[in-house]
């Protein structure tokens, strides 16, 4: 087990008086890697709490730059960064909250040629992205590798998330949605809009799912999708099955 240094014990005092995280699995959280995919509405808040943590090695990937109009959401990054692409932004931030942290930084859109390589190694992945062909991607590739993957999406006022623990019969992102839904029923938030808050609160309990993989607590969300909707303070949870037929993880 990694020792910890004297400044590491002070910075994770709260997490060390925690029985079930101590000593133990500060080393474990200082040791992992996690990738993060998209550095918007999602990953912002993802990557701001894992860096508190002391998460060792985060690895960014987004090919898109800040906008004037992310900033209402997107925490990581700053008015002074509108035009910077958006993983050297939130390294630049992330860095500045805790400089014990390692960032891997890919300016690139994720594809069927890179996904693998970018989840080879990783303890955990986040899905932090706005497309379905990206949340495949992924699903099939961390499948593959047998890493965690935690999905999140957001709507107006209300968002969703989910768990991926590959193996021992348990549903992937493709049992959930078998196919891309209708585009007009899954709007993008430059089409549909949404409350910059609502974004906080899922991209922080993606962080939560995370934390809880790479320390082995709790029960994670495999196999359970939660509903979030803001303006009734609400949450649902729908639960989901493997599909015999999958595509990614089914009987063939």
């Amino acid at each position: 087990m990694r020792e910890l240094s004297e400044t590491e014990f002070h910075r994770y005092a709260r997490h060390l008086i925690l029985d079930e995280v101590g000593e133990e699995g500060q080393a474990k959280l200082l040791e992992a890697r996690v990738l993060i995919v998209g550095a918007g509405g999602l990953g912002a808040p993802v990557s701001m709490y894992l860096a508190a943590a002391g998460v060792g090695t985060l690895v960014l990937v987004d090919d898109d730059t800040v906008d004037l109009t992310n900033l209402q959401r997107q925490i990581v990054h700053a008015t002074d960064s509108v035009g910077r692409p958006k993983v050297d932004s939130a390294a630049e931030t992330l860095s500045r909250i805790n400089p014990g942290v390692h960032f891997e930084t890919h300016r690139l859109r994720v594809t069927e040629d890179n996904v693998a390589g970018l989840v080879d190694g990783c303890d955990v992945a986040v899905d932090g992205s706005d497309n379905f062909a990206t949340r495949y991607l992924l699903n099939d590739a961390c499948l593959a590798a047998g890493v965690p993957l935690v999905a999140g999406a957001l709507s107006r006022f209300e968002g969703q998330l989910t768990t991926i623990v590959p193996g021992e019969g348990r549903p992937c992102y493709r049992c959930l949605f078998p196919e891309t839904p209708d585009p007009s029923l899954t709007p993008r938030c430059e089409e549909a809009g949404i409350l910059g808050a609502v974004a906080g609160v899922i991209g922080t309990l993606q962080a939560v799912e995370a934390l809880k993989l790479i320390l082995g607590l709790g029960e994670p969300l495999a196999g359970r999708l939660m509903l979030y909707d803001a303006l009734s303070a609400s949450m649902q949870e729908v639960r989901y099955r493997r599909r015999p037929d999958c595509p990614s993880c089914g009987d063939r």
